[in-house]
């Protein structure tokens, strides 16, 4: 179900309470919830999914992310997530949000871009949506 997309982060589609379990017993020490609550009616809600992640131990941060598009404070956020040590899991409905929003924030840091949209791909998610804005993004980087 996790689908890892570089060596410290995974990405997925929803998550429910057992999953967050199996996601520590992974070794996964940061858990990133990229769905809006209220998104869909079999969705677990994002403060189920904190509370999980604290009595397993895990960090959890939320960084929504709708249909409309990406923000820069979405990306700044990201960014910031991935900051911190260990490996991350990072979910939206069918990961893809997830996956988009992680490459933005490598775009952002400079990152080689087609290596981002290889680790991407290797996971069974295309980046090709967001590339322009990946591509300004590096620019903006360097």
């Amino acid at each position: 179900m996790f689908r890892q997309i570089s060596q410290s982060v995974w990405a997925s589609p929803q998550i429910g309470l057992a999953d967050v379990d199996a996601a520590a017993a992974q070794g996964i020490t940061l858990i990133i919830n990229n769905r809006p609550e209220g998104e869909s009616d079999d969705q677990t809600p994002g403060d189920a999914i904190a509370q999980a992640a604290a009595a397993a131990g895990l960090g959890y941060v939320a960084i929504p992310v709708t249909h409309a598009g990406f923000s820069q404070a979405q990306v700044t956020a990201m960014v910031d997530a991935l900051k911190g040590e260990g490996k991350i899991l990072a979910y939206c409905r069918s990961g893809t949000r997830s996956t988009l929003l992680w490459s933005l924030a490598q775009a952002s840091l400079g990152a080689d871009l087609d290596e981002v949209t290889a680790q991407a791909a290797s996971a069974g998610y295309d980046v090709s949506p967001v590339r322009p804005l990946m591509d300004m993004l590096a620019a903006q980087a360097r």
